[in-house]
């Protein structure tokens, strides 16, 4: 039986926030949200919120002396800051927001739970897709899509959940376990928020914490050496791309055994690199006795979720692709290896790393040069200049109308930035959008 409250705190108000708070409200308990920054959102929120007769407290202040028997932490508000502290040091348990969502799914609801730190949106969506092409009442929600809490408040009939889960809302899950986990990988990601990668891996880990009889796990091999073995009961495979894997990738079919479980050449994912997503994806399904052949089907006609290598003009044999999305240098490595042939790539922005040599072999095979802009210019030119053309920009514009001037027939320019975008922009989606716009421009597309 799912615990029910008297008094709840909410710590952020932010969409999750939000959905939490109207949940719970619903269910007869009394909410305070807190929040720390006003801003025009965080107003409309509060007022929106007070008509349900939810107390909105915003400020720097500490929590307020009422009794709580409950302390429930939206994604954007780490465990290490001050109100998760003292919520903790007055022993109120931290809930994620993730996990009092998904605690009140339906009885007959599955749950699909992805994580890992590339790829994770656009697996969810093919997922979603394909549980519905194959006639299940389907939804999807958690990092991508709507908060879990408001999912499940709004539909609850549902055969399958289908959640990304980010290292973030993982952080504070006690009793959160999936019908069907999968770990696409792991690269280094968010140390400014987890400060090492052993907290950023045990973060992820949490996926599989509490794992029951009957669950299966989809482990990318790479990852299978760090995580801590798995209970008895539990079906636990791997994929990737070596034969010892239960599920792997190879020249565009993902293959289980000596059986060829799909052929996925010619879709989004028939490549080296999504491919091996896709060898997790299609093994959940399999492991699940889902309908492989509505995943590929699917997979012929998928549509990338925007800012995911999303080809936004071409003219004179050039392609221009937005993968604004990409904030670390793996992801800007795999979309340089995703392009094939000569690539023109626009990167820099605010540095989430500091060893820079780890993309210097894709680019000396695949660049045709490098256009650098954002507080990053400096570094990557120095790290990179000694393997192909390195030109500062210093504007996203100027880059994108650089790269148009010197670009061949066959070449792609590609924004994939491997740094935040917050130094010149709000966040990724406006970084893309200009991209988008540029191109459009330049080639004389609307």
């Amino acid at each position: 039986m799912n615990a029910t409250y008297q008094h709840a705190v909410v710590l952020g108000l932010g969409a999750s926030g939000v959905a939490a708070a109207r949940l719970l409200r619903a269910e007869g308990t009394a909410v305070t949200v807190m929040e720390r920054v006003a801003s025009p959102a965080v107003e409309a929120s509060r007022g929106e919120l007070a008509s349900l007769g939810i107390q909105v407290m915003v400020g720097e202040g500490g929590l307020p002396p009422d009794s709580f028997d409950v302390c429930v932490v939206s994604p954007g508000v780490p465990v290490t800051s001050p109100w998760p502290l003292e919520a903790q040091a007055r022993g109120l348990p931290l809930l994620a927001e993730l996990e009092l969502g998904w605690s009140r799914r339906g009885p007959a609801t599955k749950v699909v739970a992805v994580t890992g730190s590339n790829g994770k949106s656009n697996a969810v969506k093919w997922m979603t897709e394909a549980l519905a092409e194959a006639g299940y009442a389907v939804a999807l929600g958690g990092n991508y899509g709507p908060p879990v809490c408001r999912v499940v408040h709004e539909q609850r009939d549902l055969d399958w959940l289908v959640l990304e889960v980010s290292s973030f809302q993982l952080e504070t899950t006690r009793t959160f376990h999936a019908d069907l986990g999968i770990l696409l990988n792991l690269v280094p990601n968010h140390l400014d928020r987890h400060g090492d990668l052993e907290t950023y891996r045990a973060a992820k880990a949490r996926l599989f914490a509490h794992l029951h009889p009957g669950d299966v796990a989809l482990v990318h091999e790479d990852c299978s050496a760090w995580l801590p073995p798995p209970p008895p009961g539990i079906a636990w495979r791997t994929f990737g791309r070596s034969a010892a894997c239960d599920y792997r990738y190879q020249m565009g079919r993902v293959e289980h055994g000596a059986q060829v479980l799909a052929d996925l050449s010619g879709s989004y994912f028939g490549n080296e690199v999504l491919g091996v997503n896709a060898a997790g994806v299609l093994g959940a399904l399999d492991e699940g006795g889902l309908n492989v052949e509505a995943a590929v089907r699917v997979a012929q006609v998928f549509r990338p979720l925007p800012h995911r290598m999303e080809t936004v003009a071409e003219a004179r044999g050039i392609r221009f692709i937005n993968d604004s999305k990409a904030t670390t240098l793996a992801a800007l490595s795999a979309a340089v290896r995703m392009c094939g042939g000569k690539v023109r790539l626009i990167a820099g922005g605010l540095l989430k790393e500091k060893d820079l040599t780890a993309a210097k072999e894709v680019l000396a095979q695949h660049a045709a040069g490098v256009y650098l802009i954002g507080k990053a210019s400096e570094p990557m030119a120095s790290a990179w200049s000694a393997v192909t053309q390195c030109v500062k920009c210093d504007t996203l514009a100027a880059a994108a109308e650089t790269a148009w001037r010197e670009a061949q027939p066959g070449e792609t320019i590609l924004l994939s930035p491997g740094c935040a975008s917050f130094d010149q922009f709000r966040n990724f989606e406006e970084r893309g959008e200009r991209f988008r716009q540029a191109a459009r421009a330049l080639t004389g597309e609307t």
